[in-house]
């Protein structure tokens, strides 16, 4: 299992408005059978991320098709949109979930 992490940068007038947008990208990501989240870091160090959205993908080809549907019917609007209130182009992590596990639910 893979863990896709997107990173975005945004103003705090913004971010509201930037947790729209993921949860978008949440609700998409359900529709396609995949486990995602939004993640609000609480504290962050200097040019620490202020929203994250995580996936979890079994395939790394699941990526791909995830981010071309981006939450809407016309996923080009939906990115042009959300580009215009980052800060900074997004950061993308992708993570190989080792297959120990400590208590706790996945995500």
């Amino acid at each position: 299992m893979y863990l896709a992490r997107f990173s975005y940068d945004v103003l705090p007038v913004h971010r509201q408005r930037a947790m729209d947008f993921i949860r978008r990208e949440v609700a998409a990501a359900g529709k396609a059978g995949l486990r995602a989240r939004l993640l609000v870091p609480l504290t962050r160090g200097q040019g620490g991320a202020a929203l994250q959205f995580e996936v979890a993908l079994t395939s790394l080809d699941q990526l791909e098709g995830l981010r071309h549907r981006g939450g809407s019917a016309a996923p080009q609007d939906w990115m042009h949109a959300f580009s215009e209130i980052l800060t900074a182009p997004p950061q993308v992590e992708i993570l190989r979930v080792d297959g120990v596990q400590a208590g706790g639910p996945p995500i």
